[in-house]
This record gives structure tokens, sequence and C-alpha cells, in this order.
């Protein structure tokens, strides 16, 4: 049971759709959640959002610009919010318009109400316990979650496969990561953990292997990343995903990532941009190794001019004229000119 204390001071409110917390926001990572809530907050507050811009919003909730840009970009994906570009500005500086989700729920329910193949039902769940895969991954369920699924729970996971196109083998894996990481046994919990891995086009335990090994992998580029840049925070999502890109899209090594994150060291603000920037124009001209980058740089510095005057030439002074004159004497006769002088001072 939850309730709230009735409060007398009016701080004012605002209000989110159901849809927006029971269908969307699951499918989201918290920055995102985060920008969207704030976003909406706003507009219902003519009298702030006027003034308010996308790095308003990464400066009030201390994230990045590039998270609340990337939050942006997931909801307008989903259908729940609309970019309105100004060419005459920034590429960050636009404005969002928030899209009624009534609308937009009624719409998906015509659209799930065109013919195709009923759910399961309960009159149908024994014949399908009939599988032995089936029944199988439901006895492998009942031990996972130490209790017996009841027959709704079934039909939930039926569909589960169906949607998704999931096998049984999936189920359980996604059934026992959800107690072993999370502790959560629910079958909307499952769900979302299915949703995630189809989104990232995970479909076979082989396919699960491989994505946990690359997420190793990429725990330790971040690690290496930061530490070179010198940031002791955790790397956002939007940074997460950059410096993956290096590996999957650029196919750099981390020698070359090493390299490029040294060239911090001549900026006062070392950032994920700055050296994705760098990256990528090695990319562009076709690097593949640290030869590659250190050869270009020999031919760059074959081009650069000679200077008229070398830095090892010494300035001539009077000390230089001196020691010309100087060197025309003999020492008996230097010691004769200093006494000569040194009797004329005292006269």
């Amino acid at each position: 049971m939850f309730f709230r204390e009735i409060n007398e001071i009016d701080l004012g409110e605002t209000p989110i759709d159901n849809i927006f917390i029971d269908i969307f926001m699951p499918m989201a990572n918290g920055a995102y959640v985060k920008v969207y809530i704030l976003g909406y907050r706003y507009t219902l507050d003519p009298s702030s959002n006027c003034s308010v811009t996308n790095q308003t919003l990464a400066k009030n909730l201390n994230i990045p610009l590039i998270d609340v840009l990337a939050a942006w970009d997931f909801w307008e994906e989903k259908g729940l919010i609309k970019k309105h570009i100004d060419p005459s500005k920034d590429d960050w500086n636009y404005s969002v318009e928030f899209l009624n989700l009534k609308r937009l729920y009624v719409e998906n329910m015509f659209k799930d109400s065109e013919p195709k193949k009923n759910k399961a039902t309960a009159d149908e769940l024994f014949s399908i316990n009939e599988n032995p895969n089936i029944s199988k991954m439901f006895n492998r369920l009942n031990e996972i979650i130490s209790r017996p699924l009841v027959p709704n729970e079934k039909i939930q996971i039926l569909d589960i496969m169906e949607k998704y196109n999931m096998s049984s083998d999936m189920i359980i894996t996604a059934y026992s990561y959800a107690k072993e990481k999370k502790g959560v046994k629910s079958v909307k919990f499952v769900e979302g953990i299915i949703r995630n891995w189809y989104d990232a086009k995970i479909y076979t335990p082989k396919d699960l292997e491989e994505y946990f090994a690359r997420r190793s992998e990429r725990f330790g580029l971040y690690k290496m990343v930061f530490k070179e840049l010198g940031f002791s925070r955790e790397p956002s999502v939007e940074e997460k995903r950059v410096m993956s890109s290096w590996i999957d899209e650029l196919k750099f090594d981390d020698e070359i990532i090493l390299k490029a994150c040294s060239k911090s060291k001549n900026t006062s603000t070392p950032s994920i941009a700055f050296i994705d920037g760098i990256l990528k124009s090695w990319y562009r001209k076709g690097f593949k190794s640290l030869s590659d980058i250190e050869s270009e740089a020999l031919e760059r510095n074959k081009n650069i001019p000679k200077q008229e005057v070398s830095k090892n030439v010494q300035v001539k002074t009077k000390f230089h004229n001196f020691e010309q004159r100087t060197s025309n004497y003999t020492p008996e006769e230097l010691e004769k000119i200093i006494l000569e002088n040194q009797k004329k001072k005292f006269k």
C-alpha cells in the first residue's frame, strides 16, 4: 500500500501520464528518464521555458550535453517527442515538442487490433505443456523462482517467446540473470531483459556469451581511457557508446587509442569528444597502426620551414666583442694592461 501526506503548501506539480511510467520508462536508462521528466516539467512553466536549452538540462541534471542529445534521439525514436531544428542555430540548440501519449497509445491499440495470431490462452496451455522443451523450461523456471508458475505467468512467458522470437533457453537465461543479478523474479522484469537483448540483436545463448565478453572488454577500455584523461568519475552512457565505436566501427586497437589519449596533454580540457575527433581524423586518413601515425608525423616535420636563426645560435653581446679583442693578447700583456688601468683610476 502506498499513500502520501496532504500538503497545504502548493509548490507546483508535474503530472506524468501513467502510459509513460508503465510502458516507456522501464525500457529507458535513468539519464533518459531524467531528461524527459525535467524537459516536460519546463513545458508546464511558461515563465522559465523560453530561456531553457539543452545546455540548461545538462547543467541542472549534472550530466554531459551529449547525454541530453542522446536522450532526445531515443524518445523521438519511440515516438514520444519531436525535435524542431533551426538551421541557423547550433546542432544541439533545438526545440522539443512533447507529443500526446494518449493519442500514441490509441494509435498503437488500433495497430495491435489488426489480424494476427491470438495469444495463448489457459485452455491451450495444457496442449502446449505436452511439448517437451516447453515443459522442461517451465520446470526449470519453477526451480529458479522457488515456486510453481501460475497459469497466467506461463501464458505471459509464451507470449514473450512469440513476441521476441526467443527460445526456451533464452527465457531460462533471462530468469537466471534476473534472480542472480537483480534479485527479481517477476515476468514483467524478465520481459524487460528480453526486450533489451532483442534490441541489442542478442537472440541466442551464444550471442549473449559474446555480448558479455564484449562488455568485459569494453569495461577495460573505459577504465583505461578515463585513467589516461585523468577522470575519476564513471563514463556516461553516450561516452561508453562513443568509446565502443572506436573498436566496433573504426577498428582501432588499444595502442592507437592510447596514442590519441596522449594528445589530450596539449589541451586544458580533455574530453571523449576531443579524442573521438582525433581518432576519426586518423580513420579518414586510412591509418591502421602506430607506424602509420608516426610516419605521417615525420613527413609533416620535414615540410616545416627551417628557422632563419637556429635556437642554438648564441646572441652576440658586448662580452663576445670583449672575448674577440682579448684573444689578441698574451696573458702577460693582459695583466700589464689591467695594472695600468688600475693605476690611472687611483691617480
